[in-house]
C-alpha cells in the first residue's frame, strides 16, 4: 500500500495507541519476546525509530539516514549500517511488531517509508479449568493442582498489583517477562511455583540457573502460543507441560552425554 507522504501530525490517524505511556508499554512486551530474535546491532536500530515515534505515540516517518544519524551521534561514530537497519524492518514487520507503508510525493517519486506500530495481541483470558493428566506431578494431588490453576485464573481478572510485592525469592529476570502478560503478583508466585514442582519432578531442583532458563524459555513459548489464533484455556497447565517437556528433553540429553 502506497500513500501520500506528509508532515508527521497527518499521520494520526495511523496510531493504535492514545498515549505514549501506552505505546511504550507495547512495546516493552514485544521485545520482552522478540528481543532475542535481534541482533545487538538490529536491537538498536528498532529501539532508536521507536523514539522517532514519540510524537505520534506508535507512528514514524522518519528517513532511514535520519535514524542512523542520531544513531552514530549517541554512540560516538560508533553507529549501525544501512544493512543492519533494514534487517531489522524486515525482521520487526515479518514479527507483527510494526507496519510498513511506502509514501511518495505528489510526483510520485518514493518518499520515506511510515513505520505504525502495533498493539501486543491480546489473548483470551482463560474459561474452564482443565487440567492434562500428562501435566500431573508426583508432588500436588489433581484436585490441588486445579485449585492452583484457578487462583491463577482469579488472580488475573483482578486488579493488576504491583509486580514490586513478588516474593523476592522469585528471579527478577522471571518476574520481568512473566508480569508484561500477567501483572498480579499472585499469578507470578503460582507459575513460578509450578516451576519448582517441575524441576523437582525433573530432579533439577538444585540447578537454579537451569531452571531459570528453562522457565523463561517456556514462559515465552507459552506468549508466542497465547499471541496464535488457538486460544490458550488454561495459561498454567499449558506452562507446566511446556516445562515438563523441557526438562524431560534436557535429563535426556545429559544422559547421553554420560554414555547411557
Amino acid at each position: 500500500m502506497t500513500i501520500k507522504s506528509g508532515v508527521i501530525e497527518g499521520f494520526e490517524g495511523y496510531s493504535q495507541f492514545s498515549s505514549l505511556e501506552e505505546f511504550n508499554r507495547h512495546l516493552e512486551m514485544w521485545l520482552a519476546v522478540h528481543k532475542h530474535d535481534f541482533s545487538k546491532g538490529e536491537l538498536v536500530g528498532l529501539k532508536r525509530l521507536s523514539r522517532f515515534a514519540a510524537k505520534i505515540p506508535g507512528v514514524s516517518n522518519a528517513k532511514i539516514g535520519t535514524v542512523l544519524k542520531a544513531i552514530h551521534e549517541e554512540y560516538n561514530e560508533l553507529g549501525i549500517s544501512r544493512s543492519t537497519f533494514k534487517r531489522m524492518i524486515i525482521k520487526a514487520s515479518n514479527l507483527g511488531i510494526f507496519t510498513v507503508y511506502e509514501t511518495e510525493r505528489k510526483n510520485g517519486s518514493q518518499s520515506s517509508n511510515l513505520y505504525v506500530f502495533n498493539r501486543f495481541p491480546k489473548s483470551e483470558p482463560p474459561k474452564k479449568e482443565t487440567m492434562n493428566p500428562h501435566n500431573k506431578t508426583i508432588i500436588l494431588s489433581e484436585t490441588k493442582t486445579i485449585k492452583n490453576n484457578k487462583r491463577v485464573e482469579t488472580a488475573i481478572h483482578q486488579a493488576p498489583e504491583d509486580h514490586l510485592f513478588v516474593c523476592d525469592r522469585i528471579p527478577k529476570p522471571f518476574v520481568e517477562l512473566a508480569k508484561y502478560f500477567f501483572p498480579s503478583a499472585k499469578a507470578i508466585e503460582e507459575f513460578w511455583k509450578m516451576t519448582r514442582i517441575a524441576a523437582y519432578k525433573n530432579n533439577q531442583e538444585n540447578e537454579p540457573d537451569t531452571i531459570l532458563s528453562v522457565s523463561l524459555n517456556s514462559f515465552k513459548q507459552l506468549v508466542r502460543k497465547m499471541k496464535s489464533s488457538v486460544t490458550v484455556k488454561n495459561p498454567l497447565a499449558y506452562y507446566t507441560g511446556i516445562l515438563n517437556k523441557k526438562f524431560q528433553d534436557l535429563y535426556f540429553c545429559e544422559l547421553f552425554e554420560m554414555g547411557f
